[in-house]
């Protein structure tokens, strides 16, 4: 089993969508899969909901697994109750955590709470279940706070810990209030109390427009009674706007900076540069070598990081939230696997229990982390350009712990192309 106490700076987190992770598309087949995922450095692997998926209102063929038709049950497609119980108990075996996506804002309009309880959701203007966001046009919301939805919901985590899953990804936590989550994460803990807890927080805008319609809508800093790790959207839209070179790179510092200021002392943040919900990061950049300056940069950021299955491949196709698109894995291990390995070996670097810093300028992040026992450096060339960097390292060839080409320093300056550089000194 798992070490009982996780430390999440140096958490490695894994998301898979058990549909589209294979060509079989079933957790069977995935839990084959969970050895080369272990041999990244992976922590954790956070599966997207496995539950039944409703028919009525569906998008595409096959549905949003957000469309939840039953919270106790395992979609027939993907496998069995005892196939999830055999997935876990293999991730357990090879030292691993599975986080199960657990979706409490909303079901499908089908669902068995929508028949048989609709006194627990929304309503419209013409008193029928209703989503407060348009957008989503295929799910029903659920309106808490109400005793017998609180005591069901409960159940269902139970259930799902009980069968030993060691935490949950508690999808648009943001929108479902903080007193459910505090009551559900104490009813888990009576006999789980290690369980994890990561919230999908929200982007500051859909916040704001939210509550301008009169819903609830909670900011990052409220979540963390309930919560271990919060989403990164707070600041996404920062980070976005510098991978597509419309700001300065000093935006995204100010940012990072504001963002700790004004979260708890010991906050920890999921980085991340895709997820299911974001288009691959080689979609936005099309040189590889910048594309692993930010990969490199979001894990060595303090926090945890998160790997969205597939983008070891580094290719720009994002699977289908709504149909079958199985990801077609090479028979080689491709170079961002390799890349991400070396980062999973460098976040869980001592140092990183230490303070971090860090600085831009017109093309680079210099970010390192001051531990008791030495110092980790890095120097990511985010935008590819030619000028070097004035770096806090002695003069030399230094080993460059993600591979490939060193850190040669001169007269205090280093100058790189696109490699994503780190550095460890005593």
């Amino acid at each position: 089993m798992p070490a009982a106490t996780p430390d999440f700076r140096r958490w490695v987190i894994y998301e898979m969508f058990v549909r589209n992770h294979t060509s079989a598309g079933t957790l069977r087949a995935a839990a084959a899969d969970l050895p080369r995922i272990r041999d990244i450095g992976v922590d954790a692997v956070w599966l997207m909901p496995v539950h039944p998926i409703g028919k009525r209102k569906r998008k595409g063929r096959c549905g949003s697994p957000y469309a939840v038709a039953d919270y106790t049950a395992v979609h027939p497609e993907l496998g069995t109750l005892d196939d999830l119980a055999a997935f876990v108990a293999r991730a357990h075996e090879l030292g691993l955590r599975v986080l199960l996506d657990v979706v409490f804002n909303h079901t499908s309009p089908d669902s068995i709470l929508a028949r048989s309880h609709p006194e627990w959701f929304h309503r419209d203007a013409k008193d029928r279940p209703a989503s407060r966001h348009a957008a989503w046009s295929d799910v029903v919301d659920l309106r808490h706070p109400h005793d017998g939805l609180t005591e069901h919901l409960i159940a269902a985590l139970r259930q799902w810990s009980n069968l030993g899953v060691d935490g949950f990804r508690c999808d648009v936590a943001s929108l479902v209030p903080v007193e459910f989550w505090r009551q559900a994460r104490a009813a888990v803990a009576a006999k789980r109390p290690d369980t994890v807890w990561l919230a999908e927080s929200v982007h500051p805008a859909f916040v704001r427009a939210m509550r301008q319609q009169g819903h609830l809508a909670q900011a990052d800093a409220e979540l963390y009674s309930a919560f271990d790790l919060t989403y990164d959207y707070d600041i996404h839209h920062v980070w976005r706007e510098c991978v597509l070179g419309r700001a300065a790179l000093a935006e995204y510092e100010a940012a990072l900076a504001h963002q700790a200021a004004t979260l708890p002392a010991d906050a920890s943040k999921l980085r991340f540069v895709e997820n299911h919900d974001q288009p691959r990061l080689a979609a936005l950049v099309t040189q590889p070598g910048r594309r692993r300056c930010w990969t490199a940069l979001a894990a060595f950021l303090p926090g945890a990081f998160l790997i969205y299955g597939g983008q070891e491949i580094g290719k720009p196709h994002l699977p289908s939230l709504f149909e079958r698109d199985p990801i077609v894995w090479p028979d080689r291990e491709p170079l961002m696997q390799a890349c991400l390995t070396s980062l999973s070996r460098v976040k869980k670097d001592p140092a990183t229990a230490g303070t971090f810093e860090l600085v831009a300028d017109t093309n680079h992040f210099l970010a390192r982390w001051l531990g008791a026992d030495g110092v980790l450096t890095g120097v990511f060339n985010v935008r590819g350009g030619r000028g070097g960097i004035e770096v806090p390292l002695p003069d030399g060839v230094h080993e460059n712990l993600l591979g490939g080409e060193p850190l040669r320093v001169k007269s205090g300056h280093t100058f790189l192309r696109t490699t994503p550089v780190v550095v460890r000194t005593s």
